[in-house]
């Protein structure tokens, strides 16, 4: 009997080091959350923000982890200063009051051992809505120059102004926007 309970510990800690969460810090200089968007019609429109920072937990044995994102607003890039300015203001992202864009996983999506999906909260502006990011792509493995453990992944999501009271100029300028995160983070 003193054999079996030792044997069930031993297994029970083995099964916990292969099940271990490992923590990734999201690299601002490889990860550029971009938005899309339609212009009058005319043609879709791609900004991305420059300042992004976070933290992604991952247990790929339990399929289970977190994601938190932090977007600076501030960072948006357009191409174009003055349109930046006009995008922080008030009627549209609001930088001086909301200064950042988070979003906030508990719930990872799995199918088989691929990761798919990404369930959680996107806050604009003030406003927090249940958004679920797909992903469309998701790689690990050892950094080449940094030799250290490294993921990547990219992420896919449509979204609408509107919800997040960012309506100004719709329908002229699409409701409807497409947010994708590319994201590479190093393991901590």
């Amino acid at each position: 009997m003193k054999k079996l309970v030792t044997l069930a510990i031993a297994a029970s800690l083995s099964s916990a080091a292969f099940a271990a969460p490992e923590t990734y810090t999201i690299q601002n200089s490889h990860t550029y959350p971009r938005f899309e968007y339609s212009h009058f019609g005319y043609s879709t429109q791609v900004s991305r923000f420059d300042k992004t920072s976070g933290t992604i937990i991952i247990d790929r044995a339990t399929k289970t982890g977190s994601v938190d994102v932090v977007i600076d607003a501030k960072s948006v890039n357009t191409g174009f200063p003055l349109f930046n300015e006009h995008i922080q203001g008030e009627e549209l992202f609001d930088t001086a009051k909301y200064p950042t864009i988070t979003f906030k996983s508990k719930k990872l999506k799995f199918d088989s051992d691929k990761l798919t999906g990404v369930e959680g909260e996107l806050t604009i502006k003030g406003v927090t809505k249940p958004v679920t990011l797909a992903v469309t792509s998701f790689h690990c493995m050892p950094h080449p120059m940094l030799k250290k453990d490294a993921c990547g992944a990219n992420t896919t999501a449509k979204i609408k102004r509107s919800d997040f009271n960012v309506s100004k100029h719709v329908p002229y300028v699409s409701d409807e926007v497409t947010l994708n995160i590319p994201v590479e983070a190093i393991k901590e």
